[in-house]
């Protein structure tokens, strides 16, 4: 599945860029998934990570959370005590505790929700463990925590209002919005560079709600939205993951519609069902957010336990699909 650092990535990226340079697996309670050890020759050492995870609440996170324990494993020198915590965000601050008291040496936060982070982040700090934010962003400030790799969420949602302008912004349109979890950095970022992108537009927003970034979500929104506009009042659907649409296309279907023709859907995420969807005609557009950035993160740890300076924000590369580039992307997707 967009960078909100302090208040909004607007103010904020060109200050923490100067000064330094999209949607999980199964819940655990906090238990070792490397296996090795702390010892060794300082040359060799295992750095022992916590991963504090957002959940398991799509294709997306999945994805994320498999090249993150692929990363981070005991064959290239980790430790890694993994921790996914069902989209809750006390439990997920409870868990970066526990990593503190546990002694690791970093700590990787895909935070659920931006704000609420100063207090543990603080304490981290204090306890000079290194901490690197994935995915998501938080409203804290840029000194507690040493980087941030992830997607450009704002720039995702800008790509998919500007298709939706293009596409459907010189007749009148009504657009219902299937927004992520509430509170985070992708649904924020995600509607604010859409908005931006579709203003001046006849596209029109008639109802907006969370559906949790899941298929059964966006599904009982979905629902919600045609039970009050029905089909015909609905002429787009903008979805801030591609699951949500998947769940919005189950609800059009069985409200006797045709999603793709009777009401349009672009999305965000370009997982693997979702690219399907859109070659069978059922989405219009998709917006990647690329989940693969346990590599990435796993070279950032390496040099911030070094104590080598890295650049406070790195981005992931995303694209964007419409049929044909769904069509040729699909057979070797990795997500």
């Amino acid at each position: 599945m967009k960078v909100k650092l302090l208040s909004g990535v607007a103010t904020v990226a060109v200050l923490a860029l100067a000064l330094t340079g999209c949607g999980g697996g199964s819940s655990s309670g906090g238990t070792s998934a490397g296996g090795a050890s702390d010892g060794g020759s300082a040359a060799a050492k295992t750095i022992k990570v916590g991963f504090a995870q957002t959940g398991s609440e799509s294709g997306w996170r999945a994805a994320n959370t498999k090249s993150m324990k692929e990363a981070f494993s005991k064959e290239k020198g980790f430790d890694l005590v993994f921790n996914a915590a069902d989209n809750d965000p006390a439990a997920q601050i409870a868990a970066v505790r526990s990593f503190i008291s546990q002694g690791v040496d970093a700590i990787v936060i895909a935070p659920i929700v931006s704000d609420g982070w100063d207090d543990v982040l603080k304490e981290a700090q204090s306890a000079k463990i290194p901490v690197i934010l994935e995915d998501r962003t938080v409203s804290a400030s840029p000194d507690l925590y040493a980087a941030w790799v992830g997607d450009d969420f704002k720039a995702e949602g800008e790509t998919a209002g500007k298709w939706a302008a293009s596409t459907l912004g010189t007749a009148d349109t009504n657009m219902v919005v299937l927004e992520g979890t509430t509170g985070s950095a992708p649904a924020n970022d995600r509607a604010e560079g859409f908005a931006s992108a579709i203003a001046g537009t006849k596209i029109k927003t008639i109802a907006s709600q969370t559906g949790d970034f899941t298929r059964d979500g966006g599904k009982k929104v979905m629902e919600g939205f045609l039970q009050k506009y029905g089909v015909k009042g609905i002429n787009l659907v903008y979805a801030h993951n591609d699951d949500m649409a998947l769940g919005a296309i189950e609800a059009i279907e069985a409200a006797g519609g045709k999603p793709g023709t009777d009401i349009k859907i672009v999305s965000i995420d370009a997982v693997r069902d979702g690219m399907q969807a859109l070659i069978d005609g059922k989405i219009n557009y998709i917006v990647e957010c690329n989940p693969l950035l346990g590599d990435q993160a796993a070279e950032l740890v390496k040099k911030v336990v070094a104590g080598e300076p890295v650049e406070k924000v790195q981005f992931a590369k995303d694209s964007a699909f419409d049929k044909d580039a769904a069509v040729a992307a699909l057979p070797t997707r990795a997500y």
